[in-house]
């Protein structure tokens, strides 16, 4: 499926016995903010900057989700917040964006092989809050994405990124057995980005 194909609906979420995804919303801003603040030290590996700074507001990170609802809205990019069953507590994010996304043209992309960055369908970043990962919900929630991208949005390469830095979920993505096939070096950033697919 084209990343932006006007026909097709954005599926509206995904639903498992331990957590559930749905389009992020401003209003969402208290809880999300909660999963980044203690998420902090792993985000900024996976950023490869000091965000989420110590003094992140919840105004700041309002702010930041009113302009990724925006995106989702508008079918530039897509992110998924991804809450407990009841829906009362975020647990991490998911984010879908399409290989011509502003920011990954800028960057520089590397193939580790005869692969083709324009074959991918998407790339999809995502994390899970620290006191969740060690229970081993990355791991649940990299399945239940795998399925649901190849199944319900019907793509059929999808690449899984994480900074080369962010050392646990390098291992988790190369533990289910996807292989890097790209890097990307984004301007200003100090490492690598690994391209799981």
């Amino acid at each position: 499926m084209p990343f932006l194909d006007p026909d097709r609906p954005v599926p509206e979420g995904l639903r498992t016995d331990d957590f559930a995804l749905r389009p992020i919303h401003a209003s969402d801003a208290e809880r999300d903010h909660a999963a980044v603040m203690e998420t902090r030290d792993e985000l900024r590996l996976w950023e490869q900057t000091s965000w989420p700074e110590d003094d992140f507001t919840v105004e700041a990170d309002r702010a930041d989700l009113e302009d990724l609802e925006r995106r989702h809205s508008e079918r530039r990019a897509f992110t998924y917040t991804v809450l407990d069953p009841a829906g009362d507590e975020a647990l991490g994010c998911v984010y879908v964006f399409p290989v011509d996304a502003t920011f990954l043209t800028k960057a520089e992309v590397s193939a580790l092989g005869d692969d083709r960055w324009e074959h991918l369908d998407a790339v999809v970043y995502f994390w899970v809050r620290p006191s969740r990962a060690a229970a081993g919900m990355d791991r649940d929630l990299l399945a239940a994405l795998r399925a649901w991208f190849s199944g319900v949005w019907g793509f059929a390469r999808t690449g899984y990124v994480t900074s080369e830095r962010y050392v646990r979920q390098v291992a988790l993505l190369d533990g289910d057995g996807l292989t890097v096939r790209f890097e990307l070096r984004e301007p200003g950033k100090p490492g690598a980005y690994l391209v799981f697919v």
